[in-house]
């Protein structure tokens, strides 16, 4: 057994693998982008063919740079959740594109549940709101559109996965179709207190048990690669949703401590420990990590543009070169200009949870320019993100709970931004600590993987794996932070009220 890690972090624009050695530092890695598609406006795909081609070049890549498949005593897999796949059993061949997390395809499918009354189930058993951003109404819409492929369901001809799922197929070779609770929590399947799927789910969104995987710990082994992959049959040892495993790498595993993690879109997870809290402002209640088949769970909001609005600036409108160019302009824009974007370019997640809502820009003014408006774009992260962690931490401490740090530990591509960190630290009130590693999401991943194929210690000793590279205080007085809250929450209602003008 060697004493590397091998980490495939399955994102939404790029794949990756690292490799962790047995101090838990990257020791070599690869990355590659594929193509988004977009076949109708609100509608994203992959082809799944892009997520395995990525993969498998990825980590053979950052396999041999690390000296080799005797290197490596097992994988860990990491993966953009919701996002939807339906393949062949016999053949491994996808029956339609990938359908992303982002994709708003069945957004009147939701409604029309609303409609009949069955938020009320879906929230009590999955945890989770009624919003084409799970996988549920993304399985049913390709069953409803593939022709024949609803008689093929019935026959057992096909299978569904999220893409942990799916990658763990096509590198066991079909020995395996699994996934872990974290990633079943994110498809309004599962009852997320049993651990197991739920029929009435089952039965209301037409997502029929015959596809299902087996529902399996974070940190367990899930089956071992074909030889013909790495040189070397590879345990597969552990595998989490993106979030989940960025709330493992950063150490987030006592009840009130909160992460925040910033890439195409932004996600914070508060630990509230073995007692899953049902939210009253329109948060997600998920499985946080399970294992020896014991659950813990997160309160979760969901911010569905962060690191998009930058791109949208970059490759949209062409206002920036790179997207650190973004936080050098707000550094050098003028304060009394105050813009503010709203970036619903997919809809607007939670607390709002409004599916038809688009993006806005308010307070322009004729001195307003590029410096302004890329500003604006990251004050949005900052924004939404206090929206989110006041509600959650009401929501904690209404179950009776006491949040003894109010740190929030951040990662993802944009707090290399020290004004977007400072920014944040400003809005919210209170510390942000920004950590050396910043691929915790692979790092949470390689701390299952590593621990099962015993390597690193057990979650309760991760503290030592993870350092502090700065800490940031807040600056802003508490009268312009107010002022400044108010302001996003004029240019927010207004955008909502837009929506509701449409003819």
């Amino acid at each position: 057994m060697g004493g590397h890690i091998l980490v495939i972090d399955q994102g939404t624009t790029s794949t990756r693998a690292i490799v962790f050695d047995e101090r838990a530092q990257p020791v070599a890695s690869a990355q590659l982008e594929f193509p988004q598609i977009y076949p109708h406006p609100g509608w994203i795909e992959h082809d799944p063919e892009d997520l395995w081609k990525t993969t498998l070049a990825t980590a053979r890549e950052a396999v041999a740079k690390s000296g080799g498949p005797q290197t490596i005593a097992g994988i860990g897999i990491a993966n953009q959740r919701e996002t939807t796949v339906v393949w062949e059993r016999n053949t491994g061949k996808p029956i339609y594109n990938a359908i992303v997390w982002q994709d708003r395809r069945t957004a009147d499918r939701c409604a029309e549940l609303a409609r009949d009354g069955c938020a009320p189930v879906v929230r009590e058993r999955a945890g989770l709101v009624l919003d084409p951003y799970f996988s549920a109404t993304k399985i049913a819409w390709i069953l409803d559109n593939v022709p024949g492929s609803r008689e093929r369901a019935a026959r057992g001809d096909l299978a569904f996965g999220t893409v942990d799922t799916f990658l763990l197929w096509r590198l066991t070779g079909g020995a395996a179709h699994a996934t872990d609770a974290t990633n079943a929590s994110r498809t309004s399947l599962l009852d997320i207190r049993t651990g197991s799927w739920d029929d009435t789910l089952i039965e209301l969104f037409d997502a029929p048990r015959s596809l299902l995987p087996e529902v399996r710990d974070t940190a367990g082994r899930f089956g071992e690669t074909l030889s013909e992959h790495f040189g070397a049959v590879l345990p597969i040892y552990a595998m989490a949703g993106d979030q989940q495993s960025a709330l493992v790498g950063q150490d987030c595993l006592s009840p009130g401590m909160a992460k925040a993690t910033y890439g195409t879109g932004g996600f914070i997870l508060l630990n509230t420990g073995a007692t899953p809290i049902r939210s009253q402002h329109g948060l997600l209640t998920t499985i946080a990590y399970q294992w020896d088949g014991v659950r813990h769970y997160a309160l979760e909001g969901s911010i569905f543009s962060a690191g998009a609005t930058v791109q949208w600036l970059r490759d949209g409108l062409g206002i920036i070169a790179s997207a650190a160019e973004a936080g050098a302009m707000a550094a050098v824009s003028d304060p009394e200009q105050e813009v503010y974007l709203v970036p619903a370019f997919a809809g607007l997640g939670a607390p709002h949870w409004r599916a038809d809502a688009r993006c806005s820009v308010m307070g322009l003014t004729r001195g307003a320019t590029r410096k302004e408006l890329a500003r604006a774009a990251l004050e949005s992260v900052g924004f939404q993100t206090d929206d989110l962690l006041a509600v959650m931490i009401e929501d904690f401490e209404a179950s009776g709970a006491t949040r003894t740090e109010s740190v929030v530990r951040v990662d993802g591509g944009m707090v290399a931004s020290d004004w977007t960190m400072q920014f944040l630290a400003d809005i919210v009130g209170a510390p942000v600590d920004r950590p050396k590693n910043r691929e915790t999401t692979a790092l949470g991943a390689a701390f299952l993987a590593g621990w099962r194929a015993g390597l690193y210690p057990g979650p309760g000793e991760l503290a030592a794996y993870w350092g502090l590279d700065r800490r940031f205080t807040p600056a802003m007085s508490g009268a312009m932070r107010e002022r400044r809250r108010a302001g996003w929450r004029a240019a927010v209602e207004a955008t909502l009220h837009r929506r509701e003008l449409r003819p």
